[in-house]
């Protein structure tokens, strides 16, 4: 963690690390990686909704833990940007990292593959795997959508590529 500056120094030390090493076709470890991963989840949304840093919502879309969707929202220029979030939890988790992916934003950006998978190859995966199993969904959120939205977000806006929904509807209106 040396040359992280110190917010996201303490943010991460206050997202519980993971133990089970499971993924989707491990059964009952599964279960239990899933039960590490929500403990790890509500501990990472109760710290951003006490430092008033709330920017998602998401919860398992299947009852297997598989698949998951929500909501995320980055906020600039004192506009709030919400997007579509969804992934996929791949069969050799957590050996390999999730692809998340905010669909509405697919070509906007070249930090983006087809679909609307965000690129975290270059920054993220290699700390994915130097820290695996103790990452979890937490962690690529924190580490990886988080400073991806901060990045990206203000070049789309700026360069009119995404509009805030009240433009898009007064231009509509229009």
């Amino acid at each position: 963690m040396e040359g992280w500056d110190p917010n996201t120094k303490s943010t991460l030390t206050q997202i519980p690390l993971l133990t089970t090493k499971a993924g989707p076709r491990d059964g009952a470890a599964w279960t239990q990686r899933l039960k590490e991963e929500y403990r790890a989840l509500i501990a990472y949304t109760q710290m951003n909704k006490s430092n008033d840093n709330d920017w998602f919502r998401i919860s398992a879309a299947n009852s297997e833990g598989t698949r998951w969707t929500g909501k995320c929202w980055y906020v600039h220029n004192l506009l709030k940007y919400e997007f579509d979030l969804q992934f996929d939890i791949p069969v050799t988790y957590p050996a390999t990292a999730p692809e998340l992916e905010l669909p509405e934003l697919d070509g906007k950006t070249q930090k983006m593959y087809r679909g609307g998978k965000i690129c975290l190859t270059v920054h993220f995966k290699p700390l994915w795997a130097k820290n695996c199993p103790r990452f979890g969904i937490a962690h690529a959120l924190c580490l990886g959508l988080a400073p991806w939205l901060a990045a990206e977000i203000p070049i789309l806006v700026d360069s009119g590529m995404i509009k805030h929904k009240d433009d898009a509807a007064s231009s509509n209106e229009s």
